[in-house]
């Protein structure tokens, strides 16, 4: 159940971008509008306990991924704002292309399968039949030719991220798509989300410290190599101030792309999360790890 948790998350084609050509590997490159180095000396990330603080608001630009009822007129928004530079707005314009993707590539079909789906009676039909309809509400205006494909999306989080936005470049590194190869890169833009507060961040490489990293620990950090790893950095991005209510963006791609949908649909992601993907055994481990991710931010949970 935890591995089906964990891959129900993002797009499921997007998971599985190994086919795409990497970026030509550089010794320097660009991020956030600074010149950076990597060296060859091993650094492993740092954490730096502060000062408890509240987890910091979302911007309203970042608000509106998940509160506008009508993705289309929000997207127009981000590109106008994409145009003139701002990286945010181009990281966001590829969570939309992400979140309608399935929807936007043929919305007669999508809307018949949760016409089937209503009719087969499932345990989760009802969580099921209210993610898709939320879906179709806030798509309803995409359409097969705005053309939301993998090589699509990733040309989208390539540009956000050599523009400055650390969670296109930490989704590209999830992706294995990173803007640089080597261990120090790795090393350096985990070190980066961690001291960044910034909950999509953490999010984003969040499916990087699962069990893709294994055996990489001197390279992603203590909180890297397993499931529940995995789980734990998108935990701390809930608890950083990411949307994880019951009807929000993460809630839905697990129920709609992944068919994990919590019967309780009063539950936020964390408290699905226990309940469906952490055994019982590893509750203490899981909290133990989101505590380590936070020690750097010093959020109060």
């Amino acid at each position: 159940m935890l591995v089906g948790l964990l891959c129900a998350l993002a797009w499921m084609p997007l998971r599985q971008a190994g086919w795409l050509p990497h970026a030509a590997p550089t010794s320097t490159d660009t991020v956030a509008g600074t010149d950076i180095a990597y060296g060859s000396a091993p650094m492993r990330a740092v954490l730096r306990p502060v000062a408890v603080r509240s987890a910091p608001a979302l911007s309203p630009l970042r608000r509106g991924f998940e509160d506008s009822t009508d993705l289309f007129a929000y997207s127009r928004e981000l590109t106008m704002l994409a145009a003139s530079g701002d990286a945010d707005a181009m990281w966001l314009l590829s969570l939309v292309q992400d979140h309608c993707a399935g929807y936007a590539a043929d919305p007669v079909g999508y809307a018949q399968d949760t016409r089937v789906i209503a009719g087969l009676g499932l345990a989760n039909g009802n969580a099921m039949l209210a993610s898709r309809q939320r879906v179709q509400q806030r798509c309803a205006r995409f359409a097969p030719q705005d053309g939301f494909s993998l090589p699509t999306v990733i040309n989208q989080r390539l540009q956000a991220a050599r523009a400055g936005s650390l969670a296109a470049e930490a989704s590209l590194l999830a992706m294995d798509q990173p803007l640089q190869d080597g261990d120090a890169y790795r090393r350096d833009l985990v070190q980066r989300v961690l001291d960044s507060e910034d909950p999509f961040a953490y999010l984003a490489i969040a499916p990087a410290m699962g069990t893709v990293g294994s055996g990489r620990r001197d390279t992603l950090g203590d909180v890297s190599g397993s499931d529940l790893s995995e789980l734990a950095w998108r935990i701390a991005s809930c608890r950083l101030g990411m949307d994880c209510s019951p009807g929000g963006s993460m809630m839905t791609n697990y129920c709609v792309n992944g068919g994990i949908c919590s019967q309780d649909q009063s539950q936020d992601f964390t408290t699905f999360a226990r309940d469906a993907g952490v055994p019982r055994q590893g509750a203490d481990n899981v909290d133990e790890m989101v505590g380590t991710l936070l020690a750097r931010q010093g959020v109060d949970g």
